[in-house]
């Protein structure tokens, strides 16, 4: 399959967190778009997964993220899939849309990762963040390279919903305008 299987679907949002966010570039547009695809993917049904990079260090994630703590993940690897455990809560036929910070640093490693593991892996460059520019581009294109689909919210809201006649339609539709 092609597209995202909402039924195979799990959301990973990766270290929005406080003491990193001021210095990430135009950080307010990646927060906001990853709430939108939190805020979809609890309408549609969809699991959710949450990592904080070296907590003491960055702070917890940031208070626009509503983090659900029992799926929250602690990592000191820069890549979530070397922290004991966490492969196994991601299914094999798993299609993982990835949301996060630093896209040149945690995200594309942890999709590297998920990628070597082999799980479906869809990056969703409009919710990613990195303090320059140059680094969310250039890991974009290197996870890219590596087998990793690249996205957009809408483009993962939509294909969630299948179809105009699923009933979560007209308030996940909202959500992106």
């Amino acid at each position: 399959m092609l597209t995202i299987d909402p039924k195979r679907s799990l959301l990973l949002v990766v270290d929005f967190q406080s003491r990193l966010m001021p210095a990430i570039h135009d950080g307010e547009t990646a927060v906001r778009n990853a709430n939108r695809l939190i805020e979809a993917a609890k309408l549609i049904g969809i699991p959710r997964l949450f990592t904080e990079q070296n907590a003491k260090g960055l702070g917890p994630t940031v208070a626009d993220i509503p983090v659900e703590r029992d799926r929250l993940v602690h990592k000191q690897f820069f890549d979530a899939c070397r922290e004991d455990g966490f492969l196994d809560r991601i299914p094999t036929d798993a299609h993982v849309v990835v949301a996060g910070c630093e896209s040149h640093v945690c995200v594309q490693q942890t999709v590297l990762g998920l990628l070597q593991a082999a799980r479906k892996t869809f990056v969703v460059r409009d919710a990613l963040g990195s303090r320059r520019p140059e680094d969310k581009e250039t890991a974009i294109h290197r996870m890219e390279r590596h087998g990793a689909e690249i996205v957009t919210v809408e483009m993962v809201i939509f294909e969630w919903l299948e179809t105009a006649d699923n009933p979560h339609f007209r308030p996940a539709i909202a959500l992106i305008k």
